[in-house]
């Protein structure tokens, strides 16, 4: 056989190479994350002031809610609300029995707050609050700590009251109307319902809310009596 044919019949019966696999596509790169919302000092600072919260949380709310002050003053709240939620439970049996005279004696607090422990009793922080809480109550003269407290006796002559305002409104709004009128009273009689005299805004519940997640304890205000020169018992 020549050679020319010898070389091609090899050729032919030689097992024919696989195509080269082609190469994997490079990955494509991770998007970059997003970056947060630059939050300036100056805010970070107003709500700070505003709220008394931590630096750091003041400036992670801020981000997160993209700088709208409102919104981080609610988020902030309800973080507290939560904080608050959890320790509710804890015994409270420590605290401090704290007084306040106003006016030259005209008008007198007496107020009971108690914590967890002895350590916090005596906190700078918690006897801050302690005393912002008797200049409250001798300026806005709350009856009592909370709704619970109200005599029935006297909720109900607060809704006989209602009832005769509301003579003429349609039946099915007036359940919603005295509500809304109790909520009201309670909020001027009741000590947690009131609005803060430094920042009616912010009910005294609310500041407590927030001191209880400051001191990581619970605190609970007992009780308090106030007295007003020539006022009756």
């Amino acid at each position: 056989m020549p050679a020319s044919k010898k070389t091609a019949s090899k050729k032919a019966a030689a097992p024919k190479k696989e195509a080269a696999a082609p190469a994997p596509a490079a990955a494509a790169p991770a998007a970059p994350k997003a970056a947060e919302p630059a939050v300036s000092a100056a805010l970070v600072k107003e709500l700070r002031d505003k709220t008394g919260a931590p630096m750091m949380a003041c400036k992670t709310i801020l981000a997160e809610v993209g700088g709208d002050m409102e919104k981080a003053i609610t988020e902030l709240r309800k973080r507290d609300a939560k904080v608050a939620e959890k320790k509710a439970g804890r015994e409270a049996k420590e605290g401090v029995v704290a007084s306040y005279i106003h006016m030259e004696g005209r008008i007198g607090v007496l107020i009971e707050v108690n914590c967890e422990t002895d350590f916090v009793a005596k906190n700078s922080q918690f006897r801050d609050f302690v005393r912002e809480l008797t200049l409250h109550i001798a300026a806005a003269s709350p009856l009592f700590v909370r709704r619970e407290e109200v005599p029935a006796a006297l909720i109900e002559k607060e809704q006989e009251i209602f009832a005769e305002q509301m003579k003429g409104k349609p039946a099915a709004a007036m359940a919603k109307i005295l509500e809304g009128k109790l909520n009201k009273y309670y909020s001027t009689v009741c000590l947690l319902e009131q609005g803060f005299i430094k920042d009616p805004d912010q009910t005294i519940e609310q500041l407590l809310k927030k001191k209880i997640a400051e001191l990581g304890e619970n605190l609970v205000v007992r009780r308090f009596t106030r007295y007003a020169l020539g006022e009756e018992a």
